[in-house]
């Protein structure tokens, strides 16, 4: 990528933000108050946005609560704040008012090759060693001869075990085939408790880092019970040529700096928005480069090839507890092929590029990419958290 420059902020306001039904959504944020010294639990409700703090003193806390989606309605709040403000600011200065991710002490897991197009990305990942040179002559071969075998296949069933037999006869098989269509998902931890970024943010990509592209997803958010108790939209920012390389990488690949960008609001689930609504979203996805590149894609969660529930089962049960719960990305149907400098290297993230993911149940995440090292360092962590709130007289 290009050397880092300073680029233009998105300008975000409440109505490019905002699901399109947000009248009838209950929305949970998070806001940075210079006042507090830390964080609050809100909820939006049209243009403002209000403080629960003192009735939820964590997002966490919140959804614990079976009376979540009323609360976030209805109960009593503190201060306000104009959406619109909020959005104004500049996400990591400490003396203003600004939004930050909307989910707090949860782990932030991820679900990695839940869509068929997607699987076959990354196999032809592994199959170059990273190398993005090599992409379209290996994307030509892994197509023709896995692509079609795929269609339809209910992973772990007797189905998927005959195709496993068949690419495994030609010399086909891959580590990500086996999580694509075996029995186990892969599920692994995206990134550190607080460590998210939210809407209007940078979000950072390694500068070491020659492949790289966003992956727009929806992201559930769940209790410390297993149940999910609403959703979000998530950036799993993808480092093609570090995972080629080698899936031991993974965690350079997905956990660095400003690397996880979450938002813009939790939409808690509610008698107008359940799991079958969950279901049934459409995300897309809009790259606007500095230079005037624009790349678009979409993603719909009515092709994902395991249902939400049994990414949960697999995430959360007798094997695993969450006490705080967890955010837990769904994976993405989007693996951006299309050329855009080099003829058969396919796409990759350009410094300034604006991130624009949406869906219109869930509102828009914006970000800007530059280089994680020059992000915005992560400061506040779970121990500044327990400080201030307890400074604060809300433990």
């Amino acid at each position: 990528m290009e050397t880092a420059a300073a680029h233009p902020r998105p300008v975000l306001t409440a109505d490019s933000v905002l699901p399109e039904d947000a009248g009838r959504a209950a929305l949970v944020a998070r806001v940075h108050d210079p006042e507090a010294g830390g964080p609050c639990v809100a909820a939006v409700r049209g243009g403002d946005v209000v403080d629960l703090t003192a009735v939820a003193p964590t997002v966490s806390d919140l959804l614990e609560r079976d009376d979540a989606a009323e609360v976030a309605r209805e109960a009593a709040g503190g201060r306000r704040w104009r959406l619109d403000d909020l959005l104004a600011a500049r996400p990591g200065r400490p003396d203003v008012p600004h939004l930050l991710a909307p989910v707090d002490l949860q782990v932030v897991k991820a679900a990695g090759v839940t869509f068929a197009r997607s699987l076959l990305e990354r196999v032809i990942e592994e199959r170059t060693g990273g190398d993005p040179a090599r992409a379209a002559r290996v994307r030509e071969r892994v197509v023709r001869l896995v692509g079609g075998r795929l269609d339809g296949i209910r992973p772990g069933s007797p189905e998927a075990a005959k195709v496993k037999e068949l690419l495994l006869a030609e010399g086909l098989w891959s580590q990500y085939l086996e999580v694509g269509i075996g029995p186990d998902p892969e599920v692994f931890t995206k990134a550190p408790v607080l460590s998210a970024v939210g809407t209007g943010a940078d979000i950072g990509v390694l500068r070491a880092s020659v492949w790289n592209n966003p992956e727009p997803e929806a992201v559930l958010v769940v209790d410390s019970r297993g149940r999910v108790r609403g959703a979000t939209l998530g950036n799993d920012v993808n480092l093609r040529d570090v995972e080629g390389r080698s899936a031991l990488l993974l965690s350079r690949a997905k956990d660095n700096n400003a690397s996880c960008a979450i938002g813009p609001f939790v939409r808690l689930l509610d008698d107008g928005f359940g799991l079958d609504a969950v279901r049934d979203l459409d995300i897309d996805l809009r790259v606007e480069g500095p230079d005037g590149y624009v790349l678009q894609g979409s993603s719909s969660l009515r092709e994902i090839s395991r249902d939400v529930l049994d990414l949960v089962s697999a995430t959360y049960g007798a094997h695993h507890q969450y006490p705080d719960g967890f955010a837990l990305f769904t994976g993405t149907l989007f693996a951006p092929t299309e050329d855009r400098r080099t003829p058969g290297e396919g796409f990759t993230h350009e410094y300034g590029d604006m991130v624009h993911i949406s869906s219109p149940r869930l509102g828009a995440l914006i970000n800007t990419v530059v280089p994680s090292e020059e992000a915005p360092p992560w400061t506040f962590g779970v121990g500044a958290l327990m400080r201030n709130l307890a400074w604060r007289g809300l433990l």
